[in-house]
């Protein structure tokens, strides 16, 4: 994909102003600043031994990436070094943690012999988060450009995405970045109408997170959407039913097999779960390291392929270990979180939930009929060949609904101070919504002239670093130094962003709670 075109200088600064964010965030996790500040908290998470002394270099690397290795970034890096031993880690699906393995043992073998495996797989997970977090970056605008077809709230969004309050989540060894990019690059090419190359995108996503399993919904809907405006642009006559049968199957047909193609990934996870650990017993355990034993021993983990009696799950009708860990590890079901100790979690996760459930409820006020129709109808400015633009469009609806889906899962059946990432790495209507109220209640963001690149001049001058000719101003930047001129509202979706940006740093990289 020709993710960066030298042409598009709007393209150019999301790429660039990416690479500035995420070489901020390392700066400031890096143990010479934040772990200064707050000593690490002592939590009760996974924390495996590990069984090699650390060379001075493991010692350094250590020190200044050693924040972005807590919490679940342990999981994947366990999983990267050390395979899936323990029952547990089959929470946290392959691809994320094969991808690190690939590049530490490939990429950075000439560094064995100074730096352990450990330090190479964190290595490995900091440049893989930079690379795909600048690619997600760059993907959201052209994705923004072809829906929204606002090419300034498209450029906005993907800026915004590089303050992303999930943001230590994409520069943590975790898989959100590697998801954000492949979802919106595959949504962007199913706009395109490149079918096959956003089924592999969607199939590697649903490899990397379990939510990308929902995605086959983008491609059931765009079956369906087009078989629709088939029927209302075709007439109905008999003569055209064999054609018309024969357009449903073969819709029918490329949903089924795409959709397949989606579930695969995980499926075939799943059968390698039960293999693993239901299957006979394979003298896995005489080759574990004993430190790895006796932690399971301690903590009461379950290791793969041991003798003796199998989990429960391994007897059930449709042996998920996915689903089984989720109910038993960390008890998500629905209206499981609940309960008063959970109101401070429930706080973290306000400020995303009003700002997904406000965008629903806009684009439904808005287009009531579009939506009570399902978007399945065409629309008259759609006839005339102008369909609307803007967050509003019709072709934005698909996203309001899969945004709306993911926030009342995420909000009833799971651990509710996720939310953030969650809809974070998944969806673009965080980012496209946020663009779109600061756009439209903004006055030092309007400009005379049209959506295209402003013929006026704007209200305020550019902002540093875009002074280069064919070089776009920078509008957070801009937004950012002009703070005390900004409106209320501006600063409520700037401030939670960059609050959550730098709190989630502070916090996640200590070893403190977060979301």
């Amino acid at each position: 994909m020709e993710l960066v075109r030298r042409e598009d200088p709007q393209l150019r600064e999301v790429v660039w102003f990416a690479g500035r964010c995420r070489a901020l965030t390392l700066l400031l996790q890096a143990s010479a600043v934040f772990n200064l500040l707050i000593p690490d908290h002592a939590a009760d998470a996974f924390s495996p031994p590990r069984l090699s002394e650390p060379s001075p270099w493991d010692v350094l690397v250590e020190w200044l990436l050693g924040g972005l290795s807590h919490w679940d970034a342990e999981h994947f890096l366990f999983i990267a070094e050390h395979g899936y031993l323990y029952e547990h880690n089959c929470a946290f699906l392959p691809l994320y943690p094969l991808s690190l393995w690939a590049v530490a043992r490939g990429a950075l073998w000439p560094l064995q012999r100074l730096l352990r495996l450990r330090s190479r797989l964190l290595l490995s997970a900091v440049l893989l988060n930079s690379l795909f977090s600048a690619l997600a970056a760059a993907a959201l605008y052209e994705l923004g450009r072809v829906v929204l077809r606002r090419r300034r709230v498209a450029f906005l969004a993907a800026l915004l995405f590089s303050l992303s309050p999930a943001n230590v989540f994409m520069a943590a060894a975790y898989s959100e970045s590697v998801f954000a990019f492949l979802a919106f690059g595959a949504m962007w090419q199913l706009e395109k109408g490149q079918i096959w190359l956003s089924g592999l995108l969607f199939s590697l996503a649903s490899g990397a997170r379990a939510n990308g399993l929902v995605n086959a919904g983008f491609f059931l809907y765009s079956q369906g959407k087009r078989f629709a405006l088939q029927l209302q642009v075709g007439s109905g006559s008999l003569r055209k039913l064999p054609l018309l049968w024969k357009q449903v199957l073969s819709l029918a047909f490329s949903a089924v097999l795409m959709s397949a193609g989606i579930f695969l990934p995980f499926a075939l996870f799943q059968y390698y779960a039960y293999m693993r650990f239901c299957g006979p017993g394979t003298g896995l355990d005489r080759t574990i390291p004993e430190p790895l034993l006796q932690l399971a021993r301690d903590k009461g983990y379950r290791p793969a392929a041991m003798d003796g009696a199998k989990p429960p799950w391994c007897s059930q009708r449709v042996p998920v270990v996915y689903s089984y860990i989720q109910d038993t590890y960390w008890n998500v079901g629905f209206l499981r979180y609940f309960e008063l100790r959970q109101i401070p979690n429930f706080l973290l996760a306000l400020p995303v939930t009003l700002l997904v459930s406000w965008a629903a409820w806009t684009y439904v006020s808005t287009n009531p009929r579009h939506c009570l129709t399902l978007g399945l109808e065409r629309s008259k400015s759609e006839e005339e060949g102008k369909p609307k633009d803007g967050f509003c469009c019709p072709a934005a609806f698909v996203y309001v609904v899969h945004a709306t889906a993911l926030l009342a899962f995420g909000f009833s059946c799971m651990h509710v101070q996720v939310l953030t990432r969650f809809l974070g790495s998944s969806s673009p209507i965080l980012y496209w919504f946020s663009a779109h109220l600061l756009q439209e209640h903004e006055p030092l963001l309007w400009s005379t002239g049209t959506d295209n690149p402003p013929s006026g001049r704007s209200v305020l001058g550019k902002s540093p670093g875009s002074c280069g000719k064919g070089t776009p101003d920078n509008p957070v930047v801009r937004l950012l130094l002009n703070w005390r001129l900004i409106t209320p509202l501006s600063k409520g979706i700037l401030g939670f962003f960059l609050c959550y940006w730098l709190l989630g740093l502070l916090l996640h990289c200590n070893v403190l709670p977060w979301t």
